[in-house]
């Protein structure tokens, strides 16, 4: 099983990472490897609640069912994904308060089925997954932060 977990500081209220980052209508505007969404896309997912997500990921395209199996607001969220033609893998969010701002994790575990697959996971794949989530992280911060007004530094 691969396990890719990005870490981020974000200058905003736990509550607004956590709503922002649980309603699926948002991923295509901070996550670059989600084309679009449909289904329940309009709120943050309650447990049962799925959505489906257009993607492309390490240069794979596809479509994923995903299920909310887990929500702990404003702390803990986690979905399992099915992707159509085989394959899946887990998101967990958590966001905690941290000084004035929140620390949001992201962890994505998924499981290679072939063994070339999980060859091709170690050499390439994880590598373009992790510097993906990265900048999906360093995306949500420039969406939320709250900036001061222009002539107040910090």
């Amino acid at each position: 099983m691969t396990r890719i977990k990005t870490t981020i500081h974000i200058d905003c209220p736990v509550e607004d990472v956590f709503e922002f980052v649980t309603t699926p209508g948002n991923w295509p505007s901070w996550h670059p490897s989600s084309l679009a969404v449909g289904g329940a896309t309009d709120h943050s997912l309650a447990v049962g609640e799925r959505c489906t997500e257009e993607f492309l990921v390490a240069g794979r395209r596809g479509r994923v069912t995903w299920t909310v199996c887990e929500r702990e607001a404003p702390r803990r969220w986690v979905i399992d994904g099915v992707v159509d033609g085989g394959g899946g893998g887990t998101v967990a969010y958590v966001v905690t308060a941290e000084g004035r701002g929140a620390r949001f994790d992201r962890e994505f575990l998924y499981v290679m089925r072939t063994v070339v697959m999980r060859l091709l996971d170690v050499v390439m794949i994880r590598r373009r997954v992790a510097g993906e989530s990265a900048e999906a992280l360093r995306r949500v911060r420039r969406l939320l932060e709250v900036r001061e007004p222009a002539g107040q530094g910090r």
